[in-house]
């Protein structure tokens, strides 16, 4: 029940009060659109390249990320119109806190790419063994997360809604240290490949060091946004934080839309020259590249 005794799901802006909404405020309905539109141009843009260059695994891991993302933002402006509602608020939840996981792992397939690039005998470990081991803490990170929304969607009482936002922190947490190491091993191949100076000549040049800078800067980006999320979620849903809208916009939407526009207009496929399959690696000992 409100503070207005309107029972909660037949309350509207001019029937309760703000602080009885899923969020205290009223979602942007420009701000909103305005990332749909965004996002639904990169998902253009992502097929486009993705078809042009064959990059089919990037492609797919983009397309699941930018989808929702779209869905999320869509909920959103279900709230602008009423933000009482339940079900937009937890689809907006859910969407726009496991999107960045697929990001994520396209940054993943990059790497073991690079690493082919520079010369495998560089890096402390074999390209499929990046790959391998940062796509399973994308999953987990998401299984943590998915299941955390699902906890809180299915909540009958408070203390468990509690809980399911505790495994979704829990979730944030493990993807900001995955990252966190994922840097680490960067910044280590890094070093040891410059020292090194070996790169395919076929490939070398601005623009594959161009989208090296990119997928830095996007890796920076989705850090900060995971930051900042479990930031967010561990105050819970009443919390300041969670309830400041200028902020989510600015450490959730515009840290994504940055992150997916770095791997974007610098897109991979474009950097190695159309070779992304030939960059690619075996997974298993005999096994087709990926």
């Amino acid at each position: 029940m409100s503070n207005s005794s309107v029972p909660y799901y037949q309350c509207t802006l001019s029937t309760c009060p703000i602080s009885d909404a899923q969020v205290h405020y009223v979602p942007t309905l420009f701000g909103n659109a305005f990332y749909i539109a965004i996002f639904t141009l990169i998902l253009g843009l992502q097929i486009f390249q993705g078809i042009r260059y064959r990059t089919w695994t990037l492609l797919f891991t983009m397309i699941g990320g930018l989808a929702l993302e779209i869905i999320g933002y869509g909920s959103r402006i279900q709230m602008h119109y009423n933000p009482f509602l339940f079900n937009p608020f937890l689809i907006y939840l859910i969407c726009l806190t496991i999107a960045p996981t697929f990001f994520s792992a396209a940054i993943y397939l990059c790497l073991a790419r690079i690493v082919v690039v520079y010369g495998e005998e560089h890096s402390r470990f074999r390209p499929r063994t990046y790959t391998l081991t940062f796509i399973i803490c994308d999953i987990i990170s998401l299984v943590l997360q998915a299941a955390g929304g699902a906890l809180a969607d299915l909540a009958a009482t408070p203390e468990q809604g509690r809980t399911g936002v505790h495994v979704m922190v829990a979730g944030l947490s493990f993807q900001v240290a995955s990252l966190a190491l994922f840097a680490i091993l960067c910044a280590d191949f890094a070093w040891t490949a410059r020292k090194n100076r070996g790169v395919r000549p076929s490939i070398q040049g601005r623009t594959f060091k161009l989208f090296i800078f990119s997928l830095i800067f996007a890796t920076v980006f989705i850090f900060i946004r995971s930051c900042f999320r479990v930031a967010e979620l561990s105050g819970g849903f009443g919390s300041a934080l969670a309830n400041d809208q200028i902020t989510f916009m600015i450490l959730e939407g515009a840290m994504i839309v940055s992150a997916c526009l770095c791997l974007t207009l610098f897109h991979p496929g474009r950097a190695f020259a159309g070779g992304w399959k030939s960059a690619g690696y075996t997974l298993r000992a005999g096994g087709e590249k990926s």
